[in-house]
C-alpha cells in the first residue's frame, strides 16, 4: 500500500575506540619499522659472527680391489718359509733369499732343528687387511704334512717403484673367527605341485649333466654351467621360496658313481611363462 509520502534516507552513527582507530592507521608504519629492525639485527649478527661453511662430507673411499700379485707374493713366501729339511739347511736359505734384505735376519730369522722336515701341501690367503694404501697384511692358511694346518700373517708392501717387498717378519696367528652353521630363517614352503615337479626334473638333469634334457625346462636366454661331478638325484627333501619370491631354495639328496651320498642345497631362479614354470638360473651365474 502506498501512502504518497517520500522515502527518507537512514543514517547510522557507530562509535569506535580511539586506540583502535590509531592502531589501524599506524599499523603499516609499525610493520615497516619492525622489518627494518630485524634487517639491522641480522646484518649485525653476520658482521660479528659470520656463518661458517658446512664441512664437506668426508669422501668415502671405495674398497681397493684385491692385489692379486701381492697375495701371490705372500703365499709364495709362506710356502718357502714353512717348507724345510733339516738335512739340507742351505736349500731353505736359498729359497728365502729373494725375499730378504739388509733389514732382516738371514733366513728371515728361521733356525732349523737338528732333524726332521716339513712340507706345505697347500696354502692360500684367507684374510687381508690394509693398514695403508700400499701396505697389506695377509693371513695365509697353510696345510703342512707335519704341523697340520697353520695360519701365518705376511706383511707385504709396494715400494715407490711398484715392486713387492716384505714389510716385516711373519707371525703365527689363530684362524679367522667362525661359528656354527646359520641355516636360513623361516621360509615359505612352495605349495604349487607344478613348480615342484619342474624344479625336481631340472635338478635331476642338471646334476646328471644332461644338457639336452635340462634345456626343456630352461627359460629363454638362461645360461647354466653343468657340474663336473655327475650325480644322481635321490630325492627332493624340501622346496621353499627364497626371499624376494622370484627364486626357490631346494634341498636334495644326491649320490655319485662311487656311492658317496650328499645333502645339497640349490637356489633356482624361476619364471612363469605362458602358464608354465621355467628355470632361469641354477645356483650361480656362469658369466659373472
Amino acid at each position: 500500500m502506498t501512502t504518497g509520502e517520500p522515502s527518507r534516507a537512514t543514517v547510522t552513527i557507530a562509535s569506535d575506540a580511539l586506540w583502535r582507530i590509531r592502531l589501524v592507521r599506524e599499523l603499516p608504519r609499525y610493520l615497516l619499522c619492525a622489518a627494518a629492525i630485524a634487517g639491522l639485527a641480522a646484518s649485525a649478527r653476520f658482521a660479528i659472527s659470520p656463518p661458517k661453511p658446512e664441512p664437506a662430507a668426508a669422501a668415502v673411499r671405495a674398497p681397493a680391489p684385491p692385489d692379486a700379485a701381492a697375495e701371490a707374493f705372500a703365499v709364495l713366501f709362506a710356502r718357502r718359509y714353512l717348507t724345510w729339511n733339516a738335512a739340507e739347511p742351505q736349500a731353505s736359505a736359498r729359497a728365502l733369499e729373494p725375499f730378504l734384505g739388509a733389514g732382516m735376519e738371514a733366513d728371515a730369522g728361521l733356525e732349523l732343528p737338528a732333524g726332521g722336515e716339513q712340507r706345505v701341501e697347500w696354502a692360500e690367503v684367507v684374510q687381508a687387511r690394509e693398514p695403508s694404501p700400499d701396505d697389506h697384511v695377509y693371513t695365509v692358511a697353510a696345510q703342512t704334512d707335519s704341523a697340520g694346518l697353520l695360519y701365518l700373517t705376511v706383511a707385504v708392501a709396494r715400494t715407490a717403484s711398484g715392486a713387492l717387498a716384505l714389510a716385516g717378519y711373519p707371525a703365527f696367528v689363530g684362524a679367522p673367527a667362525s661359528g656354527p652353521a646359520q641355516p636360513a630363517g623361516h621360509l615359505r614352503e612352495v605349495s604349487e605341485p607344478s613348480l615342484a615337479t619342474v624344479v625336481q626334473r631340472a635338478l635331476r638333469n642338471y646334476l646328471a649333466a644332461s644338457s639336452g634334457e635340462l634345456a626343456a625346462d630352461l627359460a629363454s636366454g638362461a645360461q647354466v654351467s653343468l657340474p663336473e661331478l655327475p650325480l644322481t638325484l635321490e630325492s627332493l627333501q624340501r622346496l621353499d621360496w627364497a626371499p624376494g619370491a622370484d627364486s626357490v631354495l631346494a634341498t636334495v639328496e644326491a649320490q655319485d658313481a662311487r656311492g658317496v651320498r650328499y645333502t645339497l642345497a640349490y637356489e633356482l631362479d624361476v619364471v612363469r611363462a605362458q602358464g608354465r614354470w621355467e628355470v632361469a638360473a641354477v645356483q650361480m651365474d656362469p658369466d659373472a
